[in-house]
């Protein structure tokens, strides 16, 4: 374990600004706080706040940061206070500690609460201060690298499997690709251990082959660089068993090729230094077709900039390489951490969530929205999404994911766009608005003022925010339509319940808790391990039926909605048939 001194010695090589003293009194603060606490592998507790500093120290973070992750399970797990943290430490850190100590409560929950409304929660602390989800990240990172020594099974796998798909695609859009990579992996040594041992045993008999070649390639590539005018260092890139496992699930290819690829950074510079040994290359070398990607003209979302490209390389081995400048590598490596500068102060004003566009868009959705699932969909539409390029008539560049449509574009440009959208042009032709649009298009969306967004604009749409505000229109309308009316609605819902004592009261008692009236109970089918039921509801505020249908849905029993049984509202039938398909 790093003792104070090593941590403060760090975080002085960097950080010539580090007040020593706060430092050393946060690490003696949760010395005393954590004193009669053990991990579960039987080590003091205090052994995990400092682990967390020193990821936070590598990442090179402010005083507050890193002080933080000395606090940050001071006020869960033992008798300190928020009060005292801010009377020791000031508001700044203990708004931090206290951010950090609501998302540990709430992985507490995990195991009963939905892993969609965990998110939304995770994500409206982290947008009152980003360092809040760095610190988070950190502890993260640590606890799972000591998961082997949790006793309980099922609670590993769950956090397991909540780390590879929450915190990693999270520290992936935060550039952070070190801490992405780790996360991946350890989860990927937890939910499938066997094929994790496989590629390891691959990559090290690859590893021990290609050493030598590696060096000799590297010397060569110098040389080439050299000789026309540019300077660079060339380090490896190796590949972590899961990335090798999930290209190898996505492309459909053996493990045998995509681990003969030796991978090289080629760091330079400046940008027309990155660009001019990128022709050096392709000059040099024969290129391996569909292989380039110009990351620095059009970054990925995140804001990861290089140039990748593949070719046949000396003595006909095959090359990856990848070129940036050496501000560009920092952040691939740190992500947004590598914005903290520390020149006159470690005040850093411009570093803000609202930066990341896809945080700023889910935040709105978060805010605005009611469903949960809705926002964990435009997660997992998001996270992993490669971009297109698209104009408005005016030149503004909007970024879209792949296969967007000008729905999706409308709603990027504003939400009041999209919902009065009536058709469109790409490029000066008429076309349709569930077309896909590439990258360069220019598109002109017509609006009215009269217009309304399809329901079934919903199965186009290919970005979250689209998605969400085409739901949240309709919802507005339904219930300016139900507080317009003394009527009740009438909706038939069939549902499968297995053989077990309670289940029928179960489902009643979720459809009361939503304000549902049950007017008729049928069994419709008795199977060996289910019987087949169908409820007629009454339906006063259709929010509340959304929420039962989406509570339905998480329980992860199969049912349907029937046809709407009243026929007088047209308006409704559509809101309830847009239930069943989606």
């Amino acid at each position: 374990m790093i003792d104070n001194n090593q941590l403060i010695d760090e975080i002085k090589s960097y950080n010539k600004f580090l007040n020593v003293d706060t430092v050393n009194k946060a690490y003696q603060f949760a010395l005393e706080a954590h004193q009669n606490q053990k991990r579960e592998e039987g080590v003091p507790y205090i052994i995990h706040p400092v682990a967390v500093a020193k990821i936070l120290t590598d990442l090179k973070l402010d005083s507050a940061t890193i002080t933080t992750g000395l606090l940050h399970d001071t006020i869960e797990d033992t008798k300190v206070t928020y009060e005292s943290v801010k009377e020791e430490f000031g508001e700044e850190v203990a708004n931090l500690v206290d951010g950090v100590t609501k998302l540990s409560a709430l992985e507490s929950k995990a195991a009963s609460d939905s892993k969609a409304e965990n998110f939304r929660k995770l994500i409206l602390a982290t947008s009152k201060d980003i360092r809040v989800l760095l610190v988070k990240l950190a502890d993260r990172l640590h606890n799972m690298r000591t998961i082997q020594f949790v006793k309980d099974k099922d609670k590993i796998i769950r956090k397991a499997k909540e780390t590879m798909e929450i915190y990693a695609p999270l520290a992936d859009r935060m550039g952070m690709n070190r801490i992405r990579d780790e996360l991946e992996d350890l989860s990927f040594s937890v939910l499938n251990k066997p094929a994790r041992d496989l590629i390891i045993e691959r990559l090290e008999f690859i590893k021990n082959n290609k050493d030598d070649t590696f060096k000799s390639i590297s010397l060569e590539l110098i040389e080439l660089l050299k000789e026309n005018g540019i300077e660079a260092k060339i380090a490896g890139r190796e590949k972590t068993p899961f990335s090798i496992w999930r290209k190898i699930q996505n492309k459909k290819v053996s493990l045998e090729q995509l681990t003969d690829i030796i991978g090289f950074r080629v760091i330079v510079k400046n940008t027309e230094d990155c660009y001019k040994a990128f022709g050096v290359f392709h000059s040099r070398f024969s290129t391996i077709p569909g292989k380039f990607k110009d990351y620095i003209s059009t970054p990925k979302i995140n804001k990861y900039k290089s140039i990748h490209t593949s070719v046949i390389g000396p003595r006909k081995n095959r090359i990856e390489i990848q070129i940036r400048t050496f501000e560009m590598h920092e952040f691939a490596e740190r992500g947004i951490a590598s914005h903290w500068k520390y020149k006159s102060s470690e005040k850093f004003s411009d570093l803000s969530w609202k930066e990341y566009d896809w945080l700023r868009d889910l935040v709105e959705i978060i805010e605005t929205g009611n469903n949960p699932e809705h926002y964990f969909e435009f997660t997992k539409l998001q996270m992993f999404q490669e971009n297109v390029f698209c104009f408005t008539p005016k030149g503004s560049v909007i970024k879209l994911p792949r296969s967007a449509t000008p729905i999706d574009f409308a709603f990027a440009v504003h939400t009041k766009i999209g919902n009065s959208a009536i058709s469109c042009s790409v490029n000066g032709q008429e076309s349709s608005l569930q077309s896909i649009l590439k990258n360069g298009d220019m598109v002109k969306i017509v609006t009215s003022k009269n217009a309304s967004p399809s329901l079934h604009w919903i199965s186009s749409a290919k970005t979250g925010k689209a998605r969400a505000a085409i739901r949240r229109y309709w919802q507005d309308k339904s219930q300016e339509i139900v507080k317009t009316t003394e009527k009740n609605y009438t909706s038939t819902i069939e549902v499968n319940l297995p053989h077990e004592p309670g289940a029928l009261g179960n489902i009643c008692s979720l459809i009361g808790l939503n304000k549902g009236n049950i007017v008729n109970v049928d069994i419709l089918e008795r199977k060996e391990k289910y019987l087949r039921f169908s409820f007629d509801l009454q339906i006063k505020d259709l929010k509340n039926f959304t929420n039962l249908i989406s509570q339905i849905k998480q329980s992860n029993l199969n049912f349907k909605i029937v046809r709407h049984k009243q026929k007088k509202n047209a308006f409704i039938k559509r809101i309830f048939e847009n239930f069943k398909r989606n």
